[in-house]
């Protein structure tokens, strides 16, 4: 399967990553911040958690607000490992660069 994976933010401020099909976003996750005694770590999770646990659904364009230029490729990597439970990398999300200081968990 070929994924067009793109960031974007919503108008309802969610900044969700997912695989853009025409003009939905199909399959979203949303990434979110959350500080630890380490620093930030960034969670990818089903847009609908709690409720659903897995990364299914589509968000019309009209709902987002903006999409980032780029979206990182380790990113993109995480996001497709939670899609298909499949491993492609080890490591953590370095978000150093992006002002954010920690890994990615997908727990």
């Amino acid at each position: 399967m070929n994924y067009d994976i793109r960031l974007v933010k919503l108008v309802s401020g969610e900044m969700v990553v997912g695989n853009f099909v025409g003009s939905d976003i199909e399959d979203p996750a949303i990434l979110q911040a959350m500080p630890t005694q380490q620093g930030t770590q960034m969670i990818l999770l089903p847009y609908g958690y709690p409720f659903d646990q897995e990364m299914q659904g589509k968000i019309a364009q009209a709902h987002v607000l903006f999409e980032y230029k780029n979206c990182p490729e380790e990113l993109k990597t995480k996001y497709i490992e939670a899609k298909t439970n499949i491993s492609m990398s080890s490591g953590g999300l370095d978000l150093s660069g992006l002002g954010g200081g920690g890994g990615l968990d997908l727990g």
